[in-house]
């Protein structure tokens, strides 16, 4: 029988996947990640998170279902690689005026990573790795490649933030609830008495929001206009984002967006919204998940999880950096975000945003 090392969160989608495996024939491992240090947080948490004080209270979740369900459960200290990998990664990339991507970068790196690789250190057997994702993976026989597809269920799809895997992650990795829809789900969960078909979904990375990780040196500056003349004063660059509207705090007779920030200045730069648009970035550290062109390639791009696809030609560079350009122009293209090709629903792969060309 073919074990399976199930990442538990303690929400109903891992949870339904253990049912899942376990109902097609594989034996079970669970596995919950312990991320959360005990550190410094904002006071009157509402918003759930992955990180946060609220974790305990998930693996005991993610424990009562394993017992429910006759597996075993290993909670496994992550704590120094969550912080490594994702909270030092997310200062940084504030601190040079991007907006990062945490999910991928801890689906990348701790995940699918230094979980996996904990797990097998602490002694525990398998043969794949799997997890409550939205999303599917398939065999294609005809390129001898594993292919990331989008999620049966549209409107949870979450292939996105799974772009950056290779093909040794895909190569045993299982998505169970993948072909499900998230009502589904819920059902499943239901019927089976789990008691977490209620349960609410995390809404941030960080439960109650980011703020404490950057209050200590985010520093007020100047709000600028495409001219260069200080039009407001911001409260420091990690509180802004490239096409945001809220929250400024000025008076104009046309509404305003963020257009630029610019982090030697310590400045955030504004303009009307048409100057949000753009039908060309370029974008590094990229990953083919399907096989890598050898010139320019017609797809559709993502520029934003919440953003519709795009037509796009994409053109790879050297040093694994990439050209797009859009067939229509593109609002609020953002350092720091994903850009995600897709063919139908295949996943080609992605690279990280480095800047909009005009």
């Amino acid at each position: 029988m073919e074990k399976v090392l199930l990442a538990m969160s303690g929400g109903v989608d891992s949870s339904v996947a253990a049912v899942l495996l376990k109902e097609q024939g594989y034996m079970v491992v669970g596995a919950s990640m312990q991320i959360w240090d005990g550190g410094v947080h904002p006071a009157g948490v509402r918003r759930t998170g992955c990180y946060g004080p609220g974790e305990q209270r998930d693996i005991e979740d993610a424990q009562r279902v394993a017992d429910t369900l006759g597996i075993p459960l290993h909670v496994l200290d992550l704590r120094r690689e969550y912080r490594s990998q994702v909270l030092d990664y997310f200062r940084t990339e504030y601190l040079t005026g991007r907006t990062p991507s945490p999910c991928t970068r801890c689906n990348r790196e701790v995940k699918f990573g230094a979980l996996v690789r904990k797990a097998r250190d602490k002694g525990v057997d398998f043969d794949y790795f799997a997890t409550g994702h939205y999303a599917r993976v398939q065999y294609d026989e005809m390129s001898g490649r594993h292919l990331l597809r989008k999620a049966r269920d549209a409107r949870k799809d979450q292939s996105y933030f799974l772009y950056a895997l290779s093909q040794e992650h895909l190569a045993r990795s299982l998505f169970p609830v993948g072909a499900w829809t998230k009502d589904e789900v819920r059902r499943k969960a239901s019927d089976l008495g789990l008691c977490i078909e209620g349960k609410p979904e995390s809404q941030d990375f960080i439960s109650g929001g980011y703020s404490f990780l950057v209050r200590d040196w985010a520093q007020p500056g100047p709000i600028l206009d495409i001219q260069g003349r200080v039009v407001g004063q911001h409260r420091g660059i990690p509180y802004y984002t490239i096409g945001q509207r809220r929250g400024l705090g000025i008076t104009s007779k046309e509404p305003l967006y963020v257009t630029g920030i610019d982090a030697e200045r310590n400045a955030v730069i504004v303009g009307r919204k048409e100057e949000l648009y753009s039908d060309e970035l370029t974008a590094s550290e990229l990953n083919w998940i399907a096989h890598e062109p050898s010139g320019p390639i017609r797809a559709k791009a993502k520029i934003r999880y919440r953003h519709s696809e795009a037509e796009a030609t994409i053109t790879p560079l050297d040093e694994g950096r990439v050209h797009v350009r859009f067939g229509e122009p593109q609002m609020a293209i953002t350092p720091g975000q994903a850009v995600v090709f897709y063919d139908g629903d295949i996943v080609l792969g992605g690279a990280t945003i480095e800047g909009r060309e005009n």
